[in-house]
């Protein structure tokens, strides 16, 4: 073999090496914002009043017309006595394992003396469809379809594609569906990292800020500017949120975990 082809061989070699060992790194990296077994809980306060608790199970991976995702599930209710707010609801997400978005979602929600509302999607991407069905007080509301050219996130979603993109320091304009509109989430992923402190640890915890704007109307009015502090590690679990809401500006606050050993970032120690 001549020097040439030799060289050749040689620099293809350390190409795939490189290749290999990047896509290594970068599976890695998804693999450690879905943990299955992950339970997250959350307190939502308004001027210091408890209105009530979120929490975030990733159950693990399932398989969805062909496709890997990473099946997630919240539960939000509010505290017994609160004035005008009263909210049981649990939301399902089947996640892409890319974690940009998702590929199926079941909502139920009850709130105030509202009817019990079931609404679910299913984004069959490879046809460019979207299915559509909900349900009131199990009477069938809607059943229909919707163009699925782009790739949707629901609420759910929406909270793993920022965990997984808090690093990026890049802006998006995500399409989202919710209460069956089609809508747009911005967020700014700042890259910048701010210490928080929380009441579940005694220390400031390392995180990294994001900020944006949901352009549409959720649970409890949920709308407009949002902030969010997310743990500056590889689990980039949000710690800390602020969001606009009926009554004005909540703060959510992780207040539980289970993720094995995990616990939240040190301000000053580094990674």
């Amino acid at each position: 073999m001549s020097p040439f082809l030799t060289r050749v061989r040689s620099f293809k070699n350390v190409c795939f090496r490189i290749l290999t060992l990047f896509f290594a790194l970068y599976s890695s990296s998804q693999a450690q914002v879905f943990s299955a077994g992950e339970e997250i809980i959350y307190s939502v306060s308004y001027l210091g009043i408890r209105l009530g608790t979120v929490k975030i199970i990733t159950e693990g991976k399932e398989i969805i017309n062909g496709k890997q995702v990473f099946k997630t599930k919240s539960f939000m209710t509010s505290s017994p006595g609160i004035p005008f707010v009263d909210l049981n609801a649990t939301y399902e997400s089947w996640i892409d394992k890319s974690g940009a978005f998702s590929q199926q979602f079941v909502g139920t929600m009850k709130q105030g003396d509202e009817e019990s509302k079931y609404t679910k999607y299913v984004f069959d991407y490879d046809n460019k469809i979207t299915y559509m069905q909900e349900w009131k007080n199990k009477k069938q509301t809607l059943n229909g379809t919707m163009d699925a050219s782009k790739k949707w996130n629901d609420g759910l979603s929406l909270l793993f594609l920022a965990r997984h993109y808090v690093d990026s320091k890049k802006h998006y304009k995500v399409p989202t569906i919710i209460e069956g509109d089609t809508v747009k989430t911005t967020i700014n992923f700042q890259g910048k990292v701010e210490n928080v402190e929380i009441d579940a640890v005694q220390y400031p915890v390392r995180t990294k800020y994001l900020s944006g704007i949901a352009d549409w109307t959720g649970v409890y009015g949920l709308s407009g500017k949002f902030e969010g502090w997310f743990s500056d590690d590889e689990a980039k679990i949000p710690v800390r949120a602020k969001m606009k809401v009926y009554l004005g500006s909540v703060n959510i606050e992780l207040i539980s975990w289970k993720r094995g050993s995990w616990m939240p970032p040190k301000a000053g120690d580094t990674l």
